[in-house]
């Protein structure tokens, strides 16, 4: 029972430490008439891992983008594992050529392993603070990802050692990870490459995950 117990609670970690951030945006390469926003990513964040996003630009006084991400661990089993996003960021001050935005993101995660799937509802806010010109930009950001519920549902293999084993809901929220690391990139005008490196703590701020660290490599079409 307690090896079981700790298979769960590395899968729980995985669901926790995963991050498939906002579309990293260069707010001074970004015009009004910019709508669509596609973007591909290749990352490593407890697992390498790749993904695609769509953003759209809303006709607003600030630029607001909402957008709507999807990412997966690279394996044999492509859609045991994978995590969704929905929210939006916005550019709140601006001075000069610099920059400070928020993001909100709403997430869907999935993980399994031979002993159970676990489902989680969780969420993302996050802020970023930098230098953007047109042609380049370098910032920091930090955030806080949270877990606020989680599915289990165990597999036929733990029920048949650990018969009466409830599936179920479990509340109030299983945890979470702050985050914080630094992001930089180079814009063409409807293009741009990024690259984002930073590191994970929990949120007792005093252990972290298996894998503390993650970092992504993606590229931007504005359409």
């Amino acid at each position: 029972m307690k090896y079981i117990k700790i298979i769960l609670a590395i899968g729980a970690g995985i669901i926790l430490s995963s991050f498939a951030q906002a579309q990293t945006l260069n707010w001074a390469n970004l015009t009004k008439d910019d709508r669509h926003i596609i973007n591909l990513n290749l990352g490593y964040d407890y697992a390498a891992s790749f993904g695609a996003a769509y953003g759209y630009q809303l006709k607003a006084p600030v630029p607001i983008v909402l957008d709507a991400q999807f990412s997966m661990p690279a394996g044999e089993n492509l859609f045991d594992d994978f995590k969704s996003k929905a929210g939006a960021q916005v550019r709140i001050f601006e001075w000069k050529s610099f920059c400070f935005s928020a993001e909100a993101q709403g997430i869907f995660r999935r993980y399994e392993n031979p002993y159970a799937r676990l489902l989680n509802f969780g969420s993302e806010f996050s802020g970023t603070i930098g230098y953007y010109r047109p042609s380049w930009f370098v910032a920091g950001q930090a955030g806080f990802d949270k877990a606020i519920v989680t599915h289990f549902k165990n597999s036929e293999l733990y029920e048949d050692n650990y018969p009466g084993e409830q599936n179920g809901w479990y509340q109030p929220a299983t945890g979470g990870n702050f985050f914080y690391g630094l992001q930089g990139g180079y814009s063409l005008r409807q293009i741009s490459f990024y690259l984002k490196a930073g590191q994970v703590i929990e949120q007792d701020f005093k252990s972290s995950p298996m894998i503390p660290f993650y970092a992504q490599l993606g590229v931007n079409w504005k359409l």
